[in-house]
C-alpha cells in the first residue's frame, strides 16, 4: 500500500511544483472532450442520427424533418434531442455531485476517484466511435455517463487543488491549469477539425471523420489522465465532521449538514450566488456564439470554426495574464475587471455589423483573454472560502448549483428571440447577468469569508 503524504502542500518546494504540474495535466485531458465533443461535434451528429431514425434522412432547408421521436413515451423534436440530452445529463449531475464530493472527502483516495470517474468517461466517448446509423439510444446513454463522469471527476479534481497548494498560490496553481487546458483542447479540436476538412480526400466520409474524432477525444481523456494519477499523492482526510452510518449513508447525511452549515459562511454563500449569475452569462456567450454568428451576421462556416480556435488559444494566455494580475490586486478585483468586459462583449454584439468577420474575430479575442482567467480565479477563490476537510463536497455544491441553473441564460437568450426576432436583443439581454453578478461580487467581503472558513489570508485579496 502506498503511504499517504501528510495533510497540506508539500514542504519541499521542488516536491511541491512537481505535484502542482501533474495536477496541471487533468485540465489537459478533460479539455479534449469539452472542445471535441461537447462544444462543436455532439449537437450536429447527435441530430443527424435522430433525424435519420425519425425521418429515414438528414434533414436540409429545402426537406426539413418535421416527424418525432418517442423517448419514453413522449414525443420529442429530432432537432430537440442533442439540447434535451445535455439538459438531462446536467440536471442528473446536478443531484449527483454533492453527493459525490462528500464521498470523495471521507476517502484517503482522491486520485483513484479521479482517475476513475475520468476512465469510465473517456471509455464511454471511446464508444462513441461504434454508434451511428439511426439509433440514437445508445449516443444518448453514452453522453449522459460521459458528461456525468467529467462532473464528477473535476469535483474531485478542483478539491485537491486545496491539498497540493498553499491559499497564496491557489489563483497562479488554477490559473496554470486552465491555461494547459484551452491549450491542450485547442490543439486537439484544430486536428479534428482538419480532419473534417481533408475528409474527402482521406477517402473518409464526414460521419467517419467525426467517429475518429470521438475516438480520439477518448483516447486523449483516458491517456493524459494517467499523469496526475501517478503524480498526485493520497493524504488522508481532514477534519471531517462525521455523520452516522456507512459511507454511502454518512455522504448523505453529510451533504444534508453542509446545507444547514453553509449559513455559518455568509461569505462563501454571497460568492456562489454572484457567480451563479455572471457565469450563466459566461457560458450561454459561449454556448450562442455560433448561432449569432451564423443566424444573425450571416458568417460561413469556417469563419466560426476560426472564431472557436482563436478563442480557445487566446484563454491559454488570458488564464495565465489574468492569473498574475490577480496576484498583484487580488482574485476578486480582477475578476470583476473581467466581468467588466464581458459586458462589453454584450452590448458590443449589439452593433457588430452583418457579414464582418473581423469585428466578430475581435469579440471571439475579448472573450478568449476573460474566458479562461475568470473561470479559473473563480475556482480558486472559492477553494479559500470552503472550510478545511469539506473541500470536494464544497465544489460539488459549487458544481451542482451551475449546472442546475446553466439553463436560466439560454432559456433568457431563447426567450428574448422569440419576442423580438433579433439575435442582437438576446446577446444584449445577457447584460443582466453580469451586472447582477458584478453588484452581488463587489459584497463578497473576501478577507473575512477567508476567515469564517478557518483558513489563511493570502497577502493580496
Amino acid at each position: 500500500m502506498t503511504p499517504l503524504a501528510p495533510p497540506g502542500p508539500l514542504a519541499d518546494p521542488v516536491a511541491r511544483r512537481r505535484e502542482w504540474r501533474s495536477w496541471y495535466f487533468y485540465d489537459w485531458a478533460n479539455s479534449a472532450f469539452v472542445t471535441t465533443v461537447g462544444t462543436v461535434l455532439l449537437g450536429p451528429y447527435l441530430t443527424s442520427v435522430a433525424e435519420r431514425a425519425a425521418c429515414g434522412a438528414v434533414a436540409t432547408a429545402d426537406d426539413p424533418c418535421t416527424q418525432t421521436l418517442s423517448v419514453l413515451g413522449v414525443p420529442v423534436a429530432a432537432g430537440s434531442l442533442s439540447s434535451y440530452t445535455v439538459t438531462f445529463g446536467t440536471l442528473l449531475s446536478a443531484l449527483l455531485l454533492p453527493v459525490i464530493g462528500a464521498i470523495a472527502d471521507r476517502t484517503s483516495h482522491k486520485r483513484q476517484m479521479l482517475a476513475g470517474f475520468a476512465w469510465t468517461g473517456a471509455l464511454a466517448t471511446v464508444l462513441l466511435f461504434a454508434t451511428g446509423g439511426d439509433r440514437w439510444e445508445p449516443i444518448v446513454a453514452l453522453v449522459v455517463v460521459a458528461g456525468i463522469c467529467l462532473g464528477a471527476s473535476s469535483v474531485v479534481y478542483d478539491s485537491i487543488l486545496n491539498d497540493i497548494s498553499a491559499e497564496e498560490d491557489r489563483d497562479s496553481v488554477s490559473s496554470r491549469g486552465w491555461a494547459l487546458g484551452y491549450l491542450g483542447g485547442g490543439l486537439l479540436l484544430a486536428a479534428n477539425l482538419g480532419l473534417l476538412q481533408l475528409a474527402d480526400t482521406l477517402g473518409l466520409t464526414t460521419e467517419q471523420a467525426v467517429h475518429l474524432s470521438f475516438l480520439s477525444a477518448g483516447l486523449w481523456w483516458g491517456l493524459w489522465t494517467l499523469i496526475p494519477f501517478r503524480g498526485l499523492l493520497d493524504r488522508p482526510p481532514e477534519n471531517v465532521a462525521r455523520a452516522e452510518g456507512g459511507l454511502l449513508r454518512s455522504s448523505f447525511g453529510q451533504l444534508v449538514l453542509t446545507l444547514k452549515d453553509l449559513r455559518r459562511y455568509p461569505q462563501t454563500l454571497l460568492f456562489l450566488v454572484a457567480y451563479l449569475f455572471y457565469n450563466d452569462g459566461i457560458q450561454t456567450v459561449i454556448a450562442s456564439a455560433a448561432v449569432f454568428g451564423s443566424r444573425e451576421l450571416d458568417l460561413a462556416e469556417t469563419s466560426l470554426v476560426l472564431a472557436i480556435l482563436v478563442v480557445q488559444f487566446v484563454a491559454f494566455f488570458g488564464a495565465l495574464l489574468l492569473g498574475r494580475l490577480a496576484r498583484r490586486v487580488g482574485a476578486r478585483r480582477t475578476i470583476l475587471g473581467s466581468l467588466v468586459v464581458w459586458g462589453v462583449v454584450s452590448l458590443a454584439g449589439f452593433v457588430v455589423p452583418a457579414g464582418s468577420l473581423l469585428p466578430f474575430l475581435a469579440l471571439s479575442v475579448a472573450i478568449g483573454f476573460v474566458l479562461g482567467g475568470s473561470q479559473a480565479l473563480s475556482r480558486s477563490l472559492f477553494s479559500t472560502l470552503v472550510p478545511r476537510g469539506r473541500e470536494a463536497e464544497y465544489f460539488g455544491l459549487y458544481q451542482a448549483a451551475e449546472r442546475g441553473t446553466s439553463w436560466f441564460g439560454t432559456l433568457t437568450f431563447g426567450l428574448v428571440f422569440q419576442l423580438t426576432g433579433s439575435y442582437r436583443f438576446s446577446i444584449v439581454a445577457l447584460l443582466v447577468f453580469f451586472v447582477v453578478g458584478f453588484v452581488l461580487l463587489l459584497r463578497v467581503d473576501v478577507a473575512r469569508g477567508i476567515r469564517e472558513a478557518g483558513n489563511v489570508v493570502p497577502s493580496v485579496v
